[in-house]
């Protein structure tokens, strides 16, 4: 349990000033709070590794190595229009 004067003590250290009534309030809830972490240290955590990264201790990405591109023609040869060397597409706006 959290007491009024620990409350007030890091108000202090916050520089913070509150009226009694939030003092109370701020008591309550803190106390409440306190208490859902409490519950945190009743989870059977037996079978759980210890982490300290949540991602992978590898890089999944691929190394970035300089390589030449693909010739423009075999970019193209898929596309279902191509006018002077680009994909064509349908106008989207102000098309008639």
């Amino acid at each position: 349990m959290i007491t009024k004067e620990e409350v007030l003590k890091v108000a202090k250290l916050a520089r913070l000033e509150f009226s009694e009534a939030e003092i109370s309030g701020f008591t309550a809830e803190l106390a409440t709070i306190l208490g859902y972490v409490d519950q945190l240290g009743e989870a059977d955590i037996s079978g759980v590794e210890p982490t300290c990264f949540v991602a992978p201790s590898h890089d999944p990405l691929r190394d970035d190595v300089e390589a030449p591109s693909l010739p423009v023609e075999k970019m193209l040869a898929n596309g279902p229009s191509v006018k002077k060397g680009h994909f064509a597409v349908p106008k989207v706006i102000g098309g008639a």
